[in-house]
């Protein structure tokens, strides 16, 4: 059977591109600060998601550890090079590459979780009456790398289930 970017040419090659502007925000987005926390106008410490993940690690915080370093790096990063073999490589119906892609739209409604526990930590922490929360860039180039893998799992689902 023939590749997605064989039959559907020109929307593949944009897809293409948008995937690596998604995997570049993602790299961008996990390393870059995402918020900085100032307690008690004395104390200010700005965190990535990286040093996040560092720093649980190094508490031996394992559960946290393994939850947010599996659905912050790993699957992010396995669905963004998921998709790309399932568009540009030749596949058939019912092969790993068909059922790998019905698996990342199946845990593509989970792709919010980690903007969602950012911004309820942005809540709880602005609830807070000694503490002072600055969002960076991070936040919004990370979120935006979740939403662009979630708008272009689905346009390659539709495009996949087209060519059956």
């Amino acid at each position: 059977m023939k590749s997605l970017i064989r039959i559907f040419p020109k929307q593949a090659i944009v897809i293409n591109l948008l995937l690596m502007l998604a995997l570049a925000s993602l790299i961008i987005g996990v390393t870059a600060p995402l918020i900085t926390l100032e307690k008690m106008y004395f104390f200010e410490n700005t965190v990535s998601l990286v040093s996040t993940i560092r720093e649980l690690f190094e508490q031996q915080e394992w559960f946290l550890f393994i939850i947010i370093g599996v659905f912050s790096l790993c699957v992010p990063a396995f669905k963004i090079a998921s998709l790309l073999l399932i568009l540009n490589l030749d596949y058939a119906k019912n092969s790993f590459l068909d059922k790998t892609l019905h698996v990342i739209e199946t845990i593509g409604k989970w792709s919010m979780l980690d903007v969602f526990v950012v911004a309820l930590l942005l809540v709880s922490v602005k609830l807070g009456v000694l503490a002072k929360v600055d969002v960076h860039y991070g936040l919004y180039v990370f979120a935006t790398s979740v939403l662009l893998t979630m708008g272009l799992s689905f346009w390659i689902y539709n495009l996949s289930n087209k060519r059956s």
